[in-house]
């Protein structure tokens, strides 16, 4: 049996979908691009969208947006996620300053390791919703009124996750959502950000492209004769045709959540069995979460044995990935060493296995199965 990391569940109306942009010959930002924007923000309950090129593009913009970082300024981030995260921080002229996660049970930032990271210097917060799974939201943001910073919700692995009712993204000053081809919803590249501020979402749409007064779709219906330039802006627009895919993607989100909410019960169940084997987050809220990825933690492992498990995995046809390498330890940032034990246990240990809508009940007893025989071996 052949069990990759993820299958996408792309069919018919996504192809009628980019057909029917093909067909309008407009195909760069226009009104595909108005009307993912207005759903994705009736979906999360939030009164700005802005939609993107990725979800590097999200996390630039609503750190220029929220305007008060400069260069040379500190902004704390978590090192368990993607190097995007702290490079939007890069873009500025800032210091990303790494913190360690809460524990082999908890992936996420550590509210009590941010506060003692904060200096004078720090001007912003980013935190990462790991797998799905919120945060500590509200001892964060009260941190944050607190010491007078910004947050920004790096919501790539939690979309329509629930958090004291409300969605993740929409809790700080702005949230950054990616649709790259292995999330819960696609657009195969593309990314949103949301906000409540509307003077951050005004930002964003103007510097999406490059800081013109008006765009090409307003200038052919007429709307604008000519345009100015009113800063510094950059090149992050979304076209329509992956709008088109997105808005779609985005009716078939409620049924992904609840099919991965489904195999995460039967993998937590089955996992228990396993001496070996932690599950991170296991036996977590009722909320809704995302369950972007499927984490398990090899205990009492190094990098070698665990690289060892997912080679027998690979043999047996199953396909695991890392989510993440400990990003402070990454050689471009080797000129900023700092210790962060947890993250450094955890990185080295950390298997994910397949999880996506359309897996099905079989495959997943094969995974526990093979991944039994791997630990034990």
């Amino acid at each position: 049996m052949k069990v990759p990391l993820f299958d996408l569940d792309i069919g018919e109306e996504e192809e009628r979908a980019v057909i029917e942009v093909l067909r309008s010959k407009w195909l760069s930002t226009g009104p595909r691009t108005a009307a993912f924007e207005e759903a994705f923000a009736r979906a999360l309950g939030v009164p700005h969208a802005v939609a993107v090129a990725s979800g590097t593009a999200a996390l630039h913009l609503a750190m220029v947006a929220i305007g008060c970082i400069k260069p040379g300024d500190e902004v704390i981030v978590p090192s368990l996620t993607f190097v995007a995260t702290a490079n939007a921080a890069r873009y500025l002229g800032a210091i990303p300053v790494f913190v360690d996660i809460s524990g082999l049970h908890d992936l996420n930032i550590d509210p009590d390791a941010i506060e003692v990271a904060i200096t004078p210097r720090t001007k912003a917060i980013v935190v990462m919703h790991y797998a799905g799974f919120p945060c500590d939201m509200t001892r964060i943001m009260n941190l944050a009124h607190r010491r007078g910073l910004k947050v920004i919700e790096d919501a790539c692995h939690g979309i329509l996750s629930d958090y004291a009712g409300r969605k993740l993204g929409t809790i700080g000053d702005a949230g950054c959502f990616s649709f790259f081809s292995n999330k819960n919803m696609t657009t195969a590249e593309g990314g949103m950000v949301v906000t409540s501020n509307s003077e951050i979402a005004r930002q964003v749409r103007l510097l999406r492209s490059h800081a013109m007064t008006s765009v090409s779709y307003d200038r052919a219906r007429g709307h604008a004769a000519s345009y100015d330039v009113l800063g510094l802006g950059y090149n992050y627009r979304m076209d329509d045709l992956r709008a088109a895919l997105g808005l779609v993607q985005l009716n078939k989100l409620p049924q992904d959540v609840a099919r991965r909410a489904h195999l995460r019960e039967l993998y937590e169940k089955s996992l228990a069995t396993i001496d070996e084997v932690l599950v991170p987050f296991a036996g977590a809220s009722n909320e809704m979460r995302s369950n972007y990825i499927m984490p398990i933690i090899v205990k009492d492992a190094d990098a070698e044995r665990r690289d060892g498990v997912r080679a027998t995995l690979a043999d047996n046809g199953i396909q695991t990935s890392l989510h993440y390498p400990a990003m402070h330890r990454l050689s471009t940032f080797a000129d900023r060493p700092v210790s962060l034990p947890r993250t450094e246990r955890v990185a080295g240990s950390l298997i994910t296995l397949p999880l996506f809508k359309t897996m099905t009940e079989d495959q997943l007893a094969h995974v526990v199965d093979r991944l039994r025989q791997a630990v034990a071996a």
